[in-house]
């Protein structure tokens, strides 16, 4: 469904980017993890078509994102800090989203009454704390029912019943098939969620696996655990 094929990008000197080859298709909650400025956002900025790579090609559906737009509207995105016009309510957000956005298709409304933003609607975006405006970001990444979530931090800052609620809905999309893109720090929430994990660091993509394959070849349950086993693994061999 999205293929990233040898993609690099440098910002002047710095580069960013570095040959990153992936494939992700349907079915698959993926984790996109690694530390902070090892390339996770500029990656999922170059398939939003936010950012132009400096080399190499993304494929949407098997045609290149380049010069192209429509495609966006089978994503939905969450960004990490969503940002809003402050004069403006919840409700009128959500309907300015729903006029610029053609559709056709019926809404999700799910997010909206299980986060009961229906009974906060008159409220303006300025008052808002920022686990609400978290509530409104994915509400709007889920409404128009796409093929693609893409989910950056989607937890941070939620209440525990939220996430849950949030982290319940993840898994219905999930599936019914849908490609899901998750970044998070926070690995012991995903354990439920995911299929397959892709690990950046400096800008490299260091591994992409399933989930099942890293469980069995490092004999951990955990993620986190199993992660740790497999970069320690790494460090090693580069030290030989």
């Amino acid at each position: 469904m999205i293929e990233i094929k040898n993609v690099e990008k440098n910002f002047g000197k710095l580069q960013v980017l570095k040959n990153v080859s992936l494939s992700c298709q349907k079915q698959e909650c993926i984790a996109l993890i690694g530390p902070n400025g090892c390339g996770k956002t500029t990656l999922i900025k170059t398939i939003l078509g936010m950012v132009l790579p400096s080399k190499g090609s993304i494929e949407f559906k098997g045609v290149n994102i380049l010069k192209q737009y429509m495609y966006r509207s089978q994503i939905g995105y969450m960004p990490q800090i969503g940002k809003y016009p402050d004069s403006m309510t919840i409700g009128e957000v959500v309907d300015m989203i729903k006029n610029l956005r053609p559709h056709t298709q019926e809404l999700d409304l799910d997010l909206w009454h299980q986060f009961e933003l229906d009974k906060m609607a008159h409220k303006p975006m300025r008052t808002l704390s920022g686990g609400t405006t978290q509530k409104v970001s994915a509400t709007l990444a889920f409404l128009f029912n796409p093929e693609v979530l893409i989910l950056d931090e989607p937890t941070a800052g939620l209440d525990p019943l939220a996430a849950e609620i949030l982290k319940e809905k993840i898994i219905k999309e999930k599936e019914k098939g849908k490609l899901i893109l998750i970044t998070s720090h926070l690995l012991s929430e995903l354990d439920d969620l995911i299929t397959e994990i892709i690990f950046m660091q400096d800008g490299i993509v260091e591994f992409h696996q399933k989930i099942a394959t890293l469980q069995a070849q490092t004999g951990e349950e955990k993620i986190s655990k199993a992660i740790a086993q497999i970069l320690k693994k790494k460090k090693n061999e580069q030290n030989c």
